[in-house]
């Protein structure tokens, strides 16, 4: 029931201000065996002129660990508001996160761009982990993170 109210939130937040159609995309994080705690990863998407445009999910859910994504933290001053419904739990060492959200058809190649910030209790955080261009020939392309994600992609 989560995950619906999840792809709801965002199907309305990210499709409502354009009145375009939205499709399905599933987004697909696989973690570096880090030998730690399970990861806390935010999900956010800005404009092309990297102004924050939204939250898409979540993983993690104890909000005194959100500071430590400290580029969706400075967007958002922190407001658990944005994540509300759509959150999960974080994502263990060597463990893939596959979610699928409705996004914006006018997200895509249209300068917006996806972030994943990345934070490990008890090691380094990774603002910024991964930062792709949406767009539809990006699409099913991995990129690898620059600390605790082995690879992301994202395919429609």
């Amino acid at each position: 029931m989560k995950f619906v109210l999840a792809t709801l939130a965002l199907t309305t937040a990210l499709t409502l201000p354009s009145l375009a159609a939205a499709r399905p995309v599933v987004l697909t994080t696989t973690l570096n065996t880090y030998g730690g705690d399970g990861a806390y990863l935010a999900y956010y998407v800005t404009d092309a002129q990297g102004a924050y445009v939204g939250s898409l999910w979540m993983a993690g859910g104890k909000s005194k660990y959100y500071e430590h994504l400290s580029d969706w933290y400075r967007a958002t001053g922190g407001d658990a508001a944005q994540i509300n419904g759509i959150t999960g739990a974080s994502v263990g060492a060597g463990r893939e996160l596959s979610i699928t959200l409705d996004l914006a058809d006018a997200l895509f190649d249209a300068g917006y761009t996806l972030h994943v910030d990345a934070a490990v209790e008890d090691m380094r955080d990774s603002p910024n982990e991964v930062a792709v261009p949406l767009t539809t020939n990006g699409a099913n392309t991995p990129v690898r993170g620059r600390r605790y994600i082995a690879n992301f992609s994202y395919g429609m």
